[in-house]
């Protein structure tokens, strides 16, 4: 499985979310800091996107913004300061006139563990232009999109996902692209680089430190200082967060027994992985799959 898929597969066990936004006049919004990945895509008008310590971008129809890493931001109809833009309304104001810029926006909050290393390695936010008539399919998943967060339907959330998900990789694509390089903000150790793939591909191998070691070809101590260098935590933590957010990502999206998905994900019970999963979750695995959060399903208005 190659990177950018990876990298949007680890954010599956969060809800998606979608909203339609519209600006009219003199508007503006901010987004807080959130463990996940998010992005913003133009459908007309124009808009600001803004942080701190970046220069404005002004975004045109078509154009795609991404947060991969969950970094405070905001949209305005014109530069601003961060802190000087007020939070999303939770209420519609009347409609009047035609809106100053319309988008439409998607979002994977993560309640548990951290993102895959591809995200928290890229920089806190990304633009990248599109011409729709080269990507046909995007016009097709933007139209799906915007037909899914203004209605309320059954299995909302499970149609949501997945067009989230092709935005995201299309987003995150683009600008992989443009950065001229397939190896951007990817783990720089080849080795290290290498064990990942190994766990990402195979969870349910029983894992050890000297086996990860022996598969980098290094010793035990090298292995370990390397690894926890480029990944920010120890490798056994890391591998047990992989398993668990795979397990969660199967409750979520999968009708799968408990005791397949323990398997699958590398426990030798049922028993083992749910204790694992309440520990790191706060909750049971069967409360988890059956938990759903609220999301707005009306368009938000400045």
């Amino acid at each position: 499985m190659d990177l950018i898929s990876r990298a949007v597969e680890s954010v599956r066990a969060g809800r998606a979310n979608g909203r339609r936004l519209i600006g009219s006049g003199r508007w503006g919004m901010r987004f807080p800091a959130f463990v996940g990945i998010g992005f913003h895509m133009v459908l007309s008008g124009e808009a600001w996107l803004v942080a701190e310590e970046v220069e404005p971008v002004l975004l045109r129809p078509g154009d795609v913004a991404v947060a991969p890493n969950g970094a405070a931001h905001g949209l305005s109809h014109a530069p601003a300061r961060l802190q000087d833009l007020p939070t999303i309304p939770r209420t519609d104001p009347p409609e009047t006139g035609q809106p100053a810029a319309e988008l439409l926006c998607g979002a994977y909050r993560l309640d548990h563990g951290t993102l895959h290393p591809f995200l928290r390695g890229m920089p806190k936010l990304v633009a990248v232009s599109t011409d729709h008539a080269d990507h046909p399919d995007l016009r097709s998943v933007t139209r799906l999109l915007k037909n899914d967060v203004s209605s309320a339907h059954e299995g909302n959330w499970v149609t949501r996902s997945a067009l989230v998900d092709l935005v995201l990789v299309h987003g995150l694509r683009q600008w992989q692209k443009s950065s001229g390089s397939s190896r951007v903000a990817a783990i720089p150790d080849p080795a290290i680089a290498t064990v990942l793939d190994e766990i990402h591909d195979h969870p349910e191998h029983q894992w050890t430190v000297q086996h990860l070691a022996s598969a980098a070809g290094l010793s035990r101590t090298q292995f370990n200082r390397r690894f926890t260098t480029a990944v920010g935590q120890p490798p056994m933590s890391y591998v047990i967060q992989l398993r668990l957010t795979h397990g969660a990502r199967l409750l979520r999206q999968t009708g799968s027994p408990l005791s397949t998905i323990a398997r699958q994900v590398g426990y030798s019970s049922e028993f083992a992985f749910a204790s694992a999963f309440r520990r790191e979750y706060g909750l049971a695995p069967g409360r988890f799959r059956d938990h759903a959060d609220p999301l707005p399903r009306q368009p938000l208005r400045s």
